[in-house]
């Protein structure tokens, strides 16, 4: 990287870091990373939704408490070394100085990829995992350097085990270069040495996985109904808005330019590789956000293309997206108070989409609504706990509807056992020993719930945070005495893997099948 591509790349990452970095403990723990934290906390080679690497270091970061900041600053890497990265890898592929600007600036301003590093989950990686392991098979392949498949085997095995996505990218690459070329890549044995340090890296959660009867498959089977991919006219339009629409000519020229410019003809596989990884998740009616780690690498391809442009135009177009991606940062950032945000939402025509049905209803974006009302539940249950007689404490079995309830009550509860949910990998973890003679169970419908106890009664409710999602405000805590039959019989018909909000059946939990 040239002196003037390093002061373009560093000087926009400052930016970022100091952005992300000053926003990052602005609202609470997001649903999900409270999850991490408890699954972290079971050490394990895998998870029911999700390879183990986020959760392990979810909870290594909390090891003094529960700190969102800390919480989020892996997060906040990522976003800034994404930036360098993408420059890099735009030089590799013939960009100048002006090219250099315009892919630094795509990192940065592309909101759907900054709201996948808004929080520590497991698409935070992605982007960088998926530019990473582009730019080492391309400068392997550029500069006959052969042992770089090597990393890029490296890589991709502990992007698997921080996100099954990258399976996609990774058939995408090898997609574009059987179709595309270079074919001594496949008859290369470092490439094929790659392959296999990847797939012994991740060996281990494979394993977990078959042990366990391939939960997640069945996690994938139960969701799919809920995302909203759309046609496939539908699904490139929602990736221009929410990309960012000064974007969109980049990375559509990104996918065209190796096509028509013999200059860029030897780049055409990661063209290939990024249409074939969105007609992968249209196929399989994956989420829109699923796109966005294979962004950067089309961003690269496109400043190449772009980078003979007169200075001006390229000057005028990275502030224009560098503007357009800064407006719309506090719908994936909490950059702004919370009564601020849901009035700026209520007054945008057309309002923002919800990417999947869990997120209808949002009073802010469903990524910073899940951020809110988390440590009041788990105070209103410990408070239903502790009105509890003494006698009963001992026996009481805290039952969550689904893992963020659980999480909570696990990471902010006082006092109060480790709670049970049949949601995701709750439901492995079991009853933990609990009979059901004694449930506070969270979220229920006491009407079903009182045909599987002698008693069910409403002792409390939770959810007083405006801000937090519809399905987590004013909701029962129940008292159950005497569930029938005992919890350890019931157990199996609590079992739902998937969305973990949508359904009645995670409120009512078993009682349907007892009417």
């Amino acid at each position: 990287m040239n002196r003037g591509a390093r002061w373009a790349a560093w000087s926009v990452a400052g930016i970022v870091a100091v952005v992300h970095l000053l926003v990052a403990g602005q609202y609470d723990v997001f649903r999900n990373e409270l999850y991490f934290i408890v699954c972290g906390r079971h050490p394990a080679f895998g998870y029911v939704d999700q390879p183990p690497l986020v959760p392990l270091l979810a909870a290594a970061t909390q090891f003094a408490g529960i700190h969102v900041w800390i919480l989020r600053l892996p997060a906040v890497l990522a976003a800034v070394l994404l930036v360098p990265l993408t420059v890099l890898f735009a030089q590799l592929l013939g960009a100048s100085i002006r090219g250099a600007w315009l892919a630094a600036v795509a990192a940065a301003s592309a909101t759907l990829v900054t709201a996948m590093t808004a929080t520590l989950g497991t698409t935070t990686f992605e982007a960088i995992d998926f530019t990473a392991i582009a730019y080492l098979v391309t400068r392997a392949t550029m500069r006959n350097e052969p042992r770089l498949f090597l990393w890029a085997g490296a890589v991709a095995g502990f992007a698997f085990e921080t996100r099954y996505g990258v399976l996609f990218w990774g058939i995408g690459l090898a997609i574009g270069i059987a179709l595309c070329g270079p074919h001594s890549v496949l008859r290369s044995r470092d490439f094929w040495i790659g392959a296999a340090i990847a797939a012994a890296i991740a060996l281990p959660n494979i394993l977990w996985q078959a042990a366990h009867g391939f939960p997640f498959l069945e996690l994938v089977r139960n969701d799919n109904s809920g995302n909203f991919t759309g046609s496939p006219p539908a699904f490139v339009l929602e990736q221009i808005l929410s990309v960012n629409l000064f974007l969109a000519p980049l990375w559509v020229t990104g996918i065209i330019a190796p096509f028509v410019s013999k200059r860029l003809a030897p780049f055409r596989f990661l063209a290939v590789a990024f249409v074939a990884t969105a007609l992968f998740i249209l196929i399989t009616h994956g989420k829109m956000y699923y796109m966005a780690g294979a962004y950067p690498t089309i961003f690269a391809v496109g400043a190449a293309a772009c980078t003979m442009l007169p200075r001006v135009l390229v000057a005028v177009w990275a502030v224009l997206a560098a503007a357009n991606g800064a407006l719309s940062l506090p719908l994936v950032l909490p950059v702004l108070p919370p009564q601020r945000l849901e009035s700026m939402i209520d007054h945008m025509s057309p309002r923002p989409r919800p990417v999947e049905a869990a997120g209808i209803g949002a009073p802010l974006m469903q990524m910073l609504s899940d951020q809110f009302g988390w440590r009041e539940l788990a105070r209103d249950v410990n408070d239903a706990y502790r009105a509890l007689p003494v006698t009963d404490r001992a026996k009481t079995a805290i039952f969550a509807s689904n893992y963020g309830e659980a999480a909570a009550i696990d990471v902010y509860g006082v006092n109060s056992p480790p709670a049970l949910s049949g949601n995701n990998q709750y439901y492995l973890w079991g009853p933990r020993g609990y009979d059901g003679s004694v449930v506070l169970a969270i979220d229920v419908d006491p009407a079903q719930w009182s045909r599987i106890c002698n008693t069910a009664r409403v002792v409390g409710r939770f959810g007083t945070s405006p801000y937090a999602m519809p399905y987590e405000r004013n909701r029962p805590i129940v008292l159950c005495r005497g569930m029938h039959p005992p919890l350890p019989a019931l157990w199996p018909t609590f079992k739902h893997y998937g969305i973990e909000n949508l359904g009645s059946d995670l409120r009512e939990g078993p009682a349907a099948s007892h009417s």
